[in-house]
């Protein structure tokens, strides 16, 4: 005879009661910091709470508030609108003159999706006093919450969950869960149920109940690769984020941009998406490659490749992947340097290495009559006035002067350049 499922969601069921059951985000519910710091002293103030997914955003919330004996309200941003939020202040007012220092935490899911006029509704009773505000979002504050509103809140982030920390939900799952207790279940592969979860934990705590629901046979589960698939509706991209995969991955990612193939790029770049990781990540190492591999042979490529940082971080998933596959293809198929990456690792290597040489006395500052009278800045020759705004004087100390770190290539715009300096440096050896 099969189980009946329960009326509520395993993710729902598994909800701490206190914070010590809070499992993950250490950095803010962890002894001296600024969660606990805020409860020891029984002081809530209002906050932005920015996380993916899963990440506790909710249960911290609502942990919060029966930790300082608040009244709670909740609503979401998707379906309330200002009258909502209006009638939720009011009845925070009533409750603090009615019973004195009785306070209400009003928690904003997707607080991102209210506009500008939805979200100054909320100002004044912030200000005031009469309402703790408690906002979570999966988008950057920054691009999505006007900076009034920040500026009255605190802004936290929270991170994915990690695999140590969905393993102790797990667990706590199947030894406590009423429901999980009456089936004798049995994974192929637990770490595969972990790894679907992509950090989400009410992801991973809904996915077992969902497999439970397809695979139960005489209160005996199953739970094999087959049954993930079925119960996320997706079939599972081998990449740990965490482990040997994500290495080879990005490194396969890297050298084929390196190496002009976006074919070989976009392909690697949809594996590590698809497997969870975070795109800001792959947009970093974007920036990175822009000049240590391209450099000066295409300069646009690290200008697109910020663009591209700073866009990823306004629009988020799934859009961003447009805009990271137009930035990797893009990097591909440009022309490819590492002068610049060579030069700085060179000068910096004889910083490291050589004696701290001076500064030659005519290009030093000399704001004072003393340091005029000992040679400071005399013969140097400001560049702006001579033709072509260039005068061949020495820049490198005396001990220097052969050293070349620069070397451009012949490869796009970097072949300009080269040709330039050989004009403007006889004597250098360009």
């Amino acid at each position: 005879m099969e189980t009946r499922l329960p009326d509520i969601p395993l993710a729902e069921r598994m909800r701490p009661r206190s914070l010590s059951d809070y499992v993950g985000q250490r950095h803010l519910v962890g002894e001296g910091k600024p969660v606990y710091q805020m409860l020891a002293r029984g002081m809530p103030f209002s906050m932005i709470l920015w996380g993916p997914p899963g990440s506790g955003k909710t249960t911290l919330a609502r942990l919060l508030t029966t930790q300082v004996s608040a009244h709670f309200e909740q609503i979401s941003a998707v379906s309330s609108g200002v009258k909502e939020v209006r009638q939720i202040i009011e009845r925070a007012r009533k409750l603090r003159m009615e019973l004195g220092q009785m306070q209400t935490v009003l928690f904003i899911d997707e607080i991102h999706r209210f506009n500008k006029a939805q979200q100054d509704a909320l100002l004044q009773a912030v200000e005031e006093g009469n309402l703790i505000l408690i906002g979570a979002t999966t988008e950057n504050p920054s691009f999505e919450i006007i900076p009034p509103l920040r500026s009255r809140s605190r802004t936290y982030i929270l991170n994915p969950l990690t695999i140590d920390e969905l393993s102790t939900l797990l667990d706590r799952a199947l030894s406590s869960d009423t429901y999980l207790r009456t089936l004798d279940i049995t994974f192929d592969d637990r770490d595969m149920l972990i790894a679907y979860s992509g950090g989400d934990a009410r992801g991973m705590l809904n996915g077992l109940e969902m497999c439970c629901l397809l695979a139960e046979e005489g209160g005996k589960v199953r739970i094999t690769q087959e049954v993930l698939e079925e119960a996320f509706q997706r079939a599972f991209a081998k990449y740990d984020k965490g482990g040997e995969d994500h290495y080879n991955i990005i490194s396969a990612f890297i050298k084929s941009i390196r190496g002009s193939d976006p074919d070989a790029a976009v392909y690697w770049m949809g594996r590590m998406l698809q497997g969870g990781e975070d795109p800001l990540f792959i947009a970093r190492r974007l920036i990175i490659l822009a000049s240590e591999d391209i450099g000066n042979a295409e300069p646009n490529a690290l200008l697109l490749a910020t663009s591209c940082y700073q866009a990823v971080h306004a629009v988020g998933m799934p859009e961003a992947r447009i805009v990271l596959s137009q930035t990797a293809t893009y990097l591909a198929a440009a022309p490819k340097s590492n002068a610049a990456y060579l030069a700085i690792n060179a000068a910096m290597a004889d910083a490291e290495s050589l004696p701290p040489y001076a500064v030659p006395l005519h290009l030093r500052n000399a704001p004072t009559g003393l340091m005029k009278s000992q040679g400071f800045g005399k013969g140097y020759k400001y560049a702006h006035d001579f033709q072509g705004h260039f005068i061949e004087q020495d820049y490198l100390p005396e001990e220097l002067l052969q050293r070349r770190y620069y070397r451009p290539t012949t490869e796009g715009r970097e072949a300009r350049i080269l040709e330039r300096l050989r004009a403007l440096w006889k004597r250098r050896g360009y």
